[in-house]
């Protein structure tokens, strides 16, 4: 074997072996930024999808229910509604003394198609609801009540509430048929699935200091029939609700109030629903200091890691704003 075969075959040196080493580690390390950065953003897109997400379907609910309120099929007047007897034991979730609360579509010559409760503590949502358990509402959110019908008849079941009309009178009843008084209703009559809801902001989502607010309602349901929470939507942080008062008796809002009376809201034909929604997980590489406004509510300055968006929409109440313009 020559000198020159013998050169051809040496490996590398140590120098090349350290430089190849160090372009091989930056190239791994670029490779893994590149990967770390990419797993960040795509999680935290991810987060602030399902926090947008969950957002309209919680204001396409709320809102949807706030504009049937007051529906009561095809029977133009509330006071012309009673109640099935068999209907006293069911849970009421109104306030204190007040048994049937939750089938009662008038009191004292008011609608009762639409209450609220603003900027609620867990002590005045409870004294308006006692369904609550008087720790569950997270401060400082409004509650709102409605009362309507499903919109479609349906074919009375074992389980829920439904309101049998024909048009002039109506009475409400669990099962299949009413069973105790008033039992007369003239045919032909249809019946309708009743809907009465209580939407509030719960200050978690599972269990109780998991610090995730969620949106959720009061609905009536199932044997009895009782009023059964209901959770929609995870990581929404306040509701605040204003109310259109029409107070010219023409159909259109002439004033927006957030916290109207009951007999301001025998006046109320629209509402403007806000939400602020939350991711339901940190951004570690971020920190909020943003001021979020909304309504009535105090202005909030985070100062923590979880991204936040304002939602909001404005709603006609139809069934209450065409009883006014018809003079009922």
């Amino acid at each position: 074997m020559t000198f020159t075969q013998q050169k051809h075959q040496n490996g590398f040196s140590v120098v090349e072996v350290m430089i190849a080493m160090l372009l091989s580690m930056a190239l791994a390390g670029g490779i893994i930024s590149v990967f770390v950065n990419n797993s960040y953003s795509f999680k935290q897109d991810e987060n602030i999808g399902r926090m947008q997400d969950n957002a309209r379907f919680a204001l396409r609910e709320i809102a949807f229910d706030i504009s049937m309120a007051g529906h009561y099929a095809d029977l133009h007047i509330p006071d012309s509604v009673s109640y099935d007897g068999d209907l006293a034991i069911a849970t009421p979730c109104g306030p204190a003394g007040q048994d049937n609360w939750i089938y009662r579509t008038t009191e004292a010559g008011n609608s009762l198609s639409i209450m609220a409760v603003d900027n609620a503590t867990n002590a005045a949502a409870s004294a308006a609801h006692s369904c609550f358990d008087g720790s569950e509402i997270l401060d400082g959110t409004d509650v709102v009540a409605i009362k309507r019908v499903a919109g479609a008849e349906t074919t009375p079941s074992a389980n829920g509430a439904y309101l049998r009309t024909n048009g002039t009178v109506g009475v409400l009843f669990s099962g299949i048929e009413p069973t105790a008084s008033p039992l007369a209703i003239a045919a032909p009559f249809a019946d309708w699935a009743f809907r009465p809801s209580i939407y509030y902001i719960r200050q978690f989502a599972d269990t109780p200091g998991d610090d995730i607010p969620t949106l959720c309602r009061k609905a009536l349901s199932g044997a009895g029939p009782v009023m059964t929470t209901e959770c929609l939507a995870t990581g929404i942080e306040n509701l605040q609700i204003e109310y259109g008062i029409d107070t010219s008796q023409d159909g259109h809002p002439n004033v927006y109030l957030t916290n109207p009376t009951l007999t301001q809201m025998q006046d109320v034909v629209a509402a403007r629903i806000f939400l602020i929604a939350r991711t339901t997980d940190i951004d570690t590489r971020y920190v909020n200091n943003k001021t979020y406004s909304i309504s009535n509510a105090p202005d909030v300055i985070p100062g923590d890691s979880f991204h936040r968006r304002v939602f909001s929409t404005s709603v006609s109440i139809q069934n209450i704003r065409t009883m006014k313009m018809m003079g009922f």
